[in-house]
């Protein structure tokens, strides 16, 4: 028995329609244009975020190290 005619046999009202939940589109060209001013104005942060993952790289295989090391 669907769940319309068990609703209307218990004397339930029918139930409510769910609207679609509509994300909000995202404009590529002004996400890129407000990165690239950014980059321009602070160009240090490329240097930071190598620096940062050539950091937890050699971080990573010390670790790797001493545990096999240990082992």
């Amino acid at each position: 028995m669907g769940e319309a005619k068990r609703r209307k046999k218990l004397g339930i009202s029918p139930r409510e329609k769910t609207e679609d939940i509509k994300l909000p589109k995202l404009d590529k060209k002004a996400i890129q244009q407000k990165v690239r001013s950014t980059l321009y104005k602070y160009p240090i942060i490329p240097f930071l975020f190598y620096g940062a993952a050539i950091l937890i790289l050699i971080g990573g295989l010390f670790f790797v190290y001493k545990s096999f090391y240990l082992a």
